[in-house]
């Protein structure tokens, strides 16, 4: 070795080699393919600039868009039993937990907040797909359940935005049992007269959908979302019968009576704000909360005559009168 080998070739090599790029600085288009730089990508509330694909969000950026400022504060939920089945498949329960925790940075598959949106104070809760695709859990029910008593309490309406494969398997009979725990949630709102409105999201399936994914009082989609309980191939094979193209999308499911309205992500938050409103019988926004109307523009004044016009005008009048 001499100070060629030493000292000239790697210098030579750290002119000429490739400079590490960090791996999420683009994504691509599920749907169309296009390749699109995360931060347009995220200004535009993961909808794709190419082809309008509503890809996943995550609940506290859905909040952060959604609240006002992008404030809010979480509510409490209470522990369940941690692996009360002690269920081990490939990995042990508590192991595949704390790789979703890791990877998600959130504790479980559902987030409860409070906040104003466009302020009108409302209590909201909203599933993390990524988080073992979003299944319904111990954790899950009590987190919806604590959001409905906290809207209960506040008297606020309870949105919830719902994106799930159905129920955790790992947890059983327990997982199921999130059915009706809910339901009489979402009963205890109605009995005390506040509205439960339903955003479903890309996909919602299930042991969810079976339960108080379609139990609102009105039911908004993201476009192209797959909704439905089972897949369309199980479907399929069970009754033999080859299904309509688009079958379990959103725009079917509103054609066919199942949504009320199928609304983009960049308007969910004004068609949430008029829905909430309207139901808890509240004013319409002050002036401040809304853009001012476009003023009138003003018309010019008439013109008028000049004084020598004027006179000659009035002397012309009693010619023409004697005239007559």
């Amino acid at each position: 070795m001499n100070w060629i080998s030493n000292y000239v070739r790697p210098k030579i090599n750290s002119l000429f080699s490739r400079r590490e790029v960090p791996e999420n600085l683009w994504k691509k288009c599920p749907e169309c393919g296009s390749m699109l730089f995360h931060r347009e990508l995220s200004d535009n509330l993961n909808v794709c600039t190419s082809c309008d694909h509503h890809m996943q969000l995550t609940p506290r950026e859905r909040f952060t868009a959604l609240f006002d400022g992008g404030i809010f504060t979480e509510v409490k939920v209470p522990e369940p039993v941690a692996d009360p089945l002690q269920f081990r498949d490939q990995k042990r329960y508590p192991d595949r937990l704390k790789a979703a925790q890791r990877a998600t940075g959130e504790h479980e598959a559902m987030l409860v907040a409070e906040g104003e949106m466009g302020r009108t104070p409302v209590v909201a809760a909203a599933q993390d797909f990524s988080f073992i695709g979003g299944s319904m859990s111990m954790y899950v029910g009590n987190a919806f359940i604590a959001g409905a008593e906290r809207a209960v309490k506040l008297k606020r309406p309870y949105i919830v935005f719902s994106a799930a494969g159905g129920a955790r398997m790992q947890e059983g009979i327990l997982a199921l049992m999130q059915m009706p725990r809910t339901t009489v949630a979402i009963q205890m709102l109605k009995e005390a007269g506040l509205p439960y409105i339903v955003v479903l999201t890309h996909p919602t399936t299930g042991g969810v959908t079976a339960s108080y994914a379609m139990l609102g009082d009105i039911h908004i989609a993201e476009p192209n979302a797959l909704i439905g309980f089972a897949g369309t191939r199980v479907i399929e094979q069970t009754i033999r019968e080859q299904l309509p193209e688009g079958f379990q999308r959103a725009e079917y499911l509103l054609d066919h009576g199942m949504l009320d309205r199928v609304t983009h992500r960049k308007k969910m938050k004004e068609e949430l704000v008029s829905l909430c409103r309207m139901l808890m019988k509240m004013e319409p926004p002050v002036v401040g909360d809304l853009p001012a109307p476009p003023s009138e523009p003003e018309l010019p004044a008439p013109a008028q005559p000049e004084p020598s016009q004027a006179a000659a005008g009035d002397e012309a009048a009693p010619m023409e009168e004697q005239k007559k």
